[in-house]
């Protein structure tokens, strides 16, 4: 989902316009303050987030919204895009170096602008994707943790049991718990997630 944030209904329509000819979903906001009220449930597209920000709005500027994303902790499942009409390039530094994707100046070329939203897009299924498997391995038990790095250390079945000091059958569960939890049937396939 492309996010369009920006003060101007001319700037909004059109980048929606854009966005749908690339087949991107978008959601236009009149506002930083209107944006952050519609995002604040924290649920992603499947398909990827970006933002594209004007950095200059009344209420709550560009830089100030982008503020609240990193503070929620959102910026890598959303990345931004920014777009000016003042071009400042200290301030463009500066957001790059704290987490933004890219600075556009406007007036800017459409298509390296629809290109750059279609990456941050890419980046932000990545990060979605992290963020799952991340959140499957939080579900593992402390045991089924060293179960876990054993296994990802290509030992047999026996010398897991041997090293943690259980049972055979104890160590099948456990690998059994872990590729369900990790949703993979088999340790190459484990192995390749967790890389």
């Amino acid at each position: 989902m492309l996010h369009i944030v920006d003060d101007e209904a001319v700037v909004r329509d059109s980048l929606s316009w854009l966005a749908t000819s690339r087949s991107i979903p978008a959601r236009a906001y009149e506002s930083g303050v209107h944006f952050l009220a519609q995002i604040g449930s924290g649920a992603f597209d499947a398909g990827g987030d970006c933002v594209l920000l004007d950095v200059r709005m009344p209420d709550m500027n560009g830089v100030a919204v982008f503020d609240q994303l990193l503070a929620r902790g959102v910026a890598q499942r959303m990345p931004v895009i920014f777009l000016t009409g003042h071009g400042d390039v200290p301030m463009a530094v500066d957001t790059l170096k704290r987490g933004a994707f890219d600075f556009f100046e406007k007036p800017f070329n459409d298509n390296q602008l629809m290109d750059r939203v279609q990456e941050a897009l890419a980046t932000s299924r990545g990060a979605g994707a992290t963020a799952a498997v991340h959140a499957r391995l939080a579900t593992l038990s402390v045991r089924e943790r060293e179960v876990l790095d054993l296994i990802l250390a290509g030992k047999m079945n026996k010398v897991v049991a041997d090293q943690l000091g259980i049972s055979m059958r104890t160590v099948e569960v456990h690998r059994a718990h872990i590729f369900d939890k990790m949703q993979v049937k088999t340790a190459v396939e484990l192995a390749g997630l967790l890389k």
